[in-house]
């Protein structure tokens, strides 16, 4: 029987899904096991109509280092060079970022400590994130030949292209605040206290109507590289299809009567 730990940890908390990466010991880094444990949770919670929120944080001091540096270095050696690989690597760690934005339930990133590379993609890929005030963001790739290349796909879609490309091409870590002001992160809080507020946060979202949120969060994602009328036909099919489902027109009635709406649980 193997006795090693998995890299991620999922616990239900009510509504709520904690999802932690738990390899403190290699500073959380996304290793072929922890990329497919990663993968294997997200297809969980995504199966499970009873979670409405999803937290990601981590243990220990990073959040993640990102790839595992010691596993590319060690592909190397095989015939290919690496080649084989590495491509598998980048694509099951795209998929990974991909399962994160197709997830019915919104994402929140608790992130304290460093988020570096895939792991800055991976606070990127998030739809929500919350810092400690001690936390560090980076894509150094460029400083060791290796220009961050699938990072700069998450972080290029959510914060300007000019702020990305100071990442991408400086290579140099910045705090909380900084992260802040990019857009990368949405708030800032006292070391120690990101997971409580990410906790709270998504406490909140799942009191609300789980069909809106999803209908939502899909239709955020589909709309966004859409051109302007296009986004807002999807967008207005969208809208009719929620304003058609029991949950609008129990929101809508309990405003009007102006009582609490009773939502479906799952």
């Amino acid at each position: 029987m193997d006795a090693t730990p998995s890299p991620v940890r999922l616990e239900k908390r009510g509504e709520i899904a904690l999802l932690t990466l738990a390899r403190p010991q290699a500073r959380n880094a996304l290793s072929t096991l922890a990329l497919t444990a990663l993968g294997q949770a997200l297809d969980a919670i995504a199966a499970d109509t009873s979670l409405r929120a999803v937290v990601l944080t981590a243990q220990g001091p990073v959040f993640s280092s990102g790839h595992d540096l010691k596993e590319i270095t060690a592909a190397r050696a095989a015939p290919d060079k690496g080649r084989a690989f590495f491509e598998a690597t980048m694509a099951r760690c795209s998929m990974v970022m991909q399962q994160i934005v197709a997830l019915p339930q919104p994402v929140i990133a608790a992130v304290e400590g460093a988020a570096t590379a895939a792991g800055c993609q991976l606070v990127a890929s998030c739809d929500l994130a919350v810092a400690g005030d001690g936390a560090r963001f980076c894509t150094p790739g460029v400083n060791i030949g290796l220009f961050c290349s699938t990072p700069m796909v998450a972080l290029s879609r959510n914060v300007a292209r000019k702020h990305a490309m100071e990442m991408l091409l400086g290579g140099d870590m910045i705090d909380a605040e900084t992260a802040l002001r990019f857009g990368l992160v949405n708030r800032v809080v006292p070391a120690g206290a990101a997971e409580a507020q990410a906790l709270d946060w998504a406490a909140r979202i799942a009191a609300k109507s789980a069909v809106a949120v999803r209908h939502g969060k899909r239709a955020f994602y589909e709309q966004a590289d859409m051109p302007l009328a296009q986004a807002y036909a999807h967008a207005s099919r969208v809208m009719t299809e929620n304003l058609l489902a029991a949950e609008a027109a129990e929101g809508i009635g309990a405003f009007v009567e102006k009582r609490p709406p009773q939502w479906e649980r799952g």
